[in-house]
């Protein structure tokens, strides 16, 4: 099984879309492995995208992250990484494709609901960011 990070970014939890992008998930077949609600520092938020830090939007990514709580989350499925990148959608909700959780919640590229690891080993140093080991649970029932 591949892992990946999710994170349900400000602009989802303010707009109250948590519970709705979440079932979204799991219809999709992710199993949820670890989840919490947390309200990112500026040190917290800028040691995850350090590696965006030379790129232009970076203090605005930080702002942004910071602007309210988020949710962080462990999804586990076969082919993870891709599968949730696709179904949430591109970067930019006017280019992401239809029913994606993107096209269909997010208001720009700015604010775009939610995050998802761009690779396999990436989705294992994201999750490890917000969550040790013994957090991860197995399916339950």
């Amino acid at each position: 099984m591949e892992r990946t990070l999710a994170i349900l970014k400000p602009d989802c939890v303010r707009k109250n879309l948590t519970g709705e992008v979440l079932a979204r998930i799991q219809k999709a077949g992710f199993n949820v492995r670890a989840l919490r609600q947390v309200q990112l520092s500026r040190a917290e938020a800028e040691g995850f995208y350090a590696v965006h830090h030379e790129r232009p939007f970076f203090g605005e990514l930080v702002a942004f992250m910071t602007s309210g709580p988020c949710v962080p989350m462990v999804l586990e499925k076969e082919n993870a990484v891709a599968d949730f990148r696709t179904l949430i959608g591109a970067t930019d909700p006017a280019e992401a494709a239809e029913g994606t959780i993107r096209r269909d919640f997010a208001d720009n590229k700015g604010q775009n609901i939610a995050h998802g690891s761009d690779s396999v080993e990436n989705g294992r140093q994201e999750a490890n960011y917000f969550f040790a080991e013994k957090e991860l649970v197995s399916r339950g029932g």
